[in-house]
C-alpha cells in the first residue's frame, strides 16, 4: 500500500511547497483537486490543456519531488437542477478526464450528485425515506430520469479518454450514499462505476466500514483516509442526522476527524486488513477535514497513526501453511 494526501489541506501553499512538504513527511503520492467543490488551487484543467509551457510546470512539479499522482479530484454535483450549476460541475469533471488522459492517469474522484424532485426545481432534494409514496416518486424520476442517463453518457467518454475509474466518495446528500446505491448505479451503468471508499461517511450511518469493503470488493478503486467521532449521547437523543453547522461540535451527533481520533489504531488496521484480503493494495489518502486540529497537524496525527495501521511490503509466501 502506499500512503497519500488530498492536497486540497494544503491549498494555501504553492504547489511545490506543498509537494515539498508532502516530500518531507514521507507521503509518496498526492491526490490533486482540479475543480468542483475542492478547487483548483494547484491544477486548473483548462489553463494547462490550453498552454503547453504550463502543463510542464506542472509535471515537472510533480516529477521533482518524486511523487505520483493517486487521482484527479473534481467532486460535484453535475446533476444539479439549476442548469447553469450543473453545467459548471459537468465541465470540471471533463476537463479532469482530459487532463488525466494528458497525465497518463486512470482515476478520477467525485460525486454521484443529487438532481432535484422534477425538472423545474431549483435545488437537489436528497430522499431518506420511502413514505410517503412521493418520496418513491421522486427516486424514480432522480435515479431513472437523470442520473443513470447522465452517467452512462459520462462513463463512455471517460472511457474514450483512458479513464475507466470514476470513483464516487458515498456521500449523504447524493444519490450514492452507500454501498447499496454504489451497486445499483454500477450495475445500470457499467464497471467503469466504483467506490472512492471513504469510512468518515459511512461510519455516521451505523455502516461497518470492514463489512461495506467485503461487499464493495473488487470495485474500490481509491481510498479516503479520513475518520468520524460519533457523540453517543447526543446521537441517543436525536439520531445519527444532524444539520447543524460542523463548527458546533458540541452539540453534534458526529463530526470529522482526523484518523486515529475518531477510531483507534486497531480499527484502522481492521480496515487495512479487509482492504488487502479483497486485493485493494494501493494508496490510502489523508484527507483533513478536522474542526479541531490545524490541517498541518491533522496530518502529521493522520500519518502516524496510518504509519502503524498499513502494510506496506508483499506478503510472504506461506511458509508455515
Amino acid at each position: 500500500m502506499k500512503l497519500g494526501v488530498v492536497a486540497v489541506l494544503l491549498q494555501d501553499l504553492p504547489l511545490r511547497e506543498a509537494l515539498a512538504y508532502l516530500k518531507g513527511a514521507g507521503v509518496p503520492m498526492v491526490e490533486i483537486g482540479c475543480g468542483g467543490f475542492p478547487g483548483k488551487a494547484h491544477c486548473d484543467p483548462e489553463v494547462l490543456l490550453a498552454d503547453e509551457r504550463k502543463f510542464a510546470e506542472f509535471r515537472e512539479s510533480i516529477d521533482i519531488y518524486g511523487m505520483e499522482i493517486s487521482a484527479l479530484s473534481a467532486h460535484g454535483n453535475a446533476v444539479h437542477p439549476q442548469k447553469e450549476v450543473a453545467e459548471q460541475f459537468h465541465r470540471d469533471f471533463e476537463n479532469a478526464v482530459l487532463l488525466a488522459e494528458k497525465l497518463g492517469i486512470h482515476r478520477i474522484n467525485t460525486f454521484s450528485g443529487c438532481p432535484g424532485d422534477c425538472p423545474t426545481s431549483r435545488y437537489p432534494n436528497w430522499v431518506t425515506c420511502p413514505w410517503p409514496g412521493d418520496f418513491l416518486e421522486i427516486l424514480d424520476y432522480q435515479w431513472n430520469e437523470v442520473l443513470i442517463p447522465y452517467w452512462k453518457k459520462e462513463a463512455v467518454f471517460a472511457r474514450s479518454h483512458g479513464v475507466d475509474k470514476i470513483c464516487f466518495e458515498m456521500h449523504p446528500g447524493f444519490c450514492v450514499y452507500n454501498p447499496e446505491t454504489l451497486l445499483r448505479l454500477r450495475a445500470a451503468v457499467g464497471p467503469e462505476i466504483g467506490a472512492n471508499f471513504d469510512p468518515s461517511h459511512l461510519i455516521w450511518q451505523g455502516i461497518d466500514p470492514v463489512r461495506a469493503i467485503y461487499v464493495l470488493k473488487d470495485c474500490i478503486f481509491h481510498f479516503h483516509a479520513k475518520d468520524t467521532a460519533v457523540n453517543a449521547y447526543n446521537v441517543a437523543v436525536n439520531g445519527v442526522l444532524d444539520t447543524k453547522h460542523y463548527s458546533e461540535i458540541a452539540d453534534r451527533s458526529w463530526v470529522f476527524r482526523s484518523v486515529g481520533y475518531g477510531n483507534d489504531t486497531k480499527y484502522w488496521k481492521d480496515i487495512v486488513s479487509a482492504l488487502r484480503t479483497v486485493g485493494y493494495d494501493d494508496v490510502m489518502s489523508i484527507e483533513h477535514e478536522d474542526s479541531l486540529m490545524s490541517p498541518q497537524e491533522g496530518l502529521s496525527k493522520a500519518i502516524a497513526v496510518l504509519k502503524e495501521a498499513m502494510t506496506f511490503e508483499e506478503a510472504s509466501e506461506m511458509w508455515w501453511a
